[in-house]
């Protein structure tokens, strides 16, 4: 694993879990692990796996998916400052999902041993734990309620205004999302047929909110895609 210099936390994306506790707790966490770095397509964590360690993502971005129906489904992408892997470290499960670098990524390897000691140490940063694990699955809820509430262009439209606001890069007219995705991947995160998402993408673009190419979609109007959701959910 190559050395890395550490991180002063001021890239932390806004709301991630390292973000949440004090700069002296994170700098005490960060220093029980290992720090690594890994290119395009690795895998950080396998779905299945028996491994409980935990990594906490330092720089870059990350995927996190399922295997369902034979295929690979997208659930959530991590940003910097986020943790991945502590339901197997805490309930010492199998992995439940998939975690795989978009890009090159760092991240901070803690064995469970040493993350489980911590948090007995620390209370309050468990309760950010168990705090960021109620998150995603109200998060996840949330997703799946809209499947039945509102139509696929409006589901897309809220869930790249959300990509685009964490992981987003400003790129001349517009902010281009840092992760590639997919038609695929951008419907299982909505709950949709790929031809559908291939319509919405088109309404998303005939309206000038979004231009789309290879695997990369650049929000032209992130107001726009807003108040779309917004207009939706009026009674």
């Amino acid at each position: 694993m190559d050395a890395v210099t550490p991180h002063d936390g001021s890239s932390w994306a806004p709301g991630s879990f390292l973000a949440r506790i004090s700069p002296g707790r994170c700098a005490e966490l960060l220093a029980l692990g290992v720090t690594r770095r890994l290119t395009a397509g690795k895998h950080l964590l396998v779905e299945g796996n028996r491994d409980t360690h935990v990594e906490l993502i330092r720089e870059g971005h990350v995927k996190v998916s399922v295997a369902a129906g034979g295929a690979s489904r997208l659930l959530a992408i991590r940003l910097p400052g986020d943790i991945v892997g502590e339901f197997a470290a805490v309930t010492g499960n199998s992995r439940s999902a998939t975690v795989t670098a978009c890009g090159e990524v760092v991240s901070t390897v803690i064995r469970q041993a040493e993350f489980l000691r911590y948090l007995g140490r620390h209370p309050e940063v468990a309760n950010q734990v168990t705090a960021t694990v109620g998150e995603r699955l109200r998060w996840a809820n949330a997703r799946r309620s809209e499947f039945a509430a509102f139509p696929v262009y409006v589901r897309l439209a809220r869930v790249l205004g959300d990509i685009a606001a964490t992981c987003g890069e400003a790129s001349g007219d517009g902010v281009l999302i840092g992760v590639r995705l997919s038609q695929t991947e951008l419907a299982t995160l909505v709950g949709a047929a790929e031809d559908t998402v291939q319509k919405s993408l088109r309404i998303l673009r005939d309206r000038g909110l979004i231009r789309t190419g290879y695997s990369r979609i650049t929000v032209l109007d992130p107001p726009g895609l807003r108040t779309l959701v917004r207009e939706t959910d009026r009674p």
